[in-house]
């Protein structure tokens, strides 16, 4: 047991609010809770997650690794068989 009179009071089904709508329930020492940014909305979790590509460093990533596109894949093969008929 707590000590008495040290401790805040605990809300075991404090609301998570985002946009005006309750989102989840939690344990908090407030009772609403409101945030602007979930895992139900963040762009990582919901797969809408965009790479920006400053100065091509994602494509020469890929290229680099072999993580290239399909398009990109075809085009090697593409230059593989134009040297083989060479």
């Amino acid at each position: 047991m707590p000590k008495a009179d040290i401790h805040p009071t605990w809300y075991p089904d404090a609301k998570v609010i985002c946009n005006g709508e309750v989102v989840m329930t939690t344990g908090s020492t407030s009772p609403e809770l409101h945030v602007d940014v979930w895992s139900g909305n963040h762009p990582f979790y919901t797969g809408t997650q965009k790479i920006l590509d400053t100065e091509g460093r994602v494509d020469r990533f890929m290229r680099k690794y072999g993580m290239g596109s399909a398009a990109a894949a075809d085009a090697k093969d593409g230059e593989k068989v134009a040297a083989a008929q060479a």
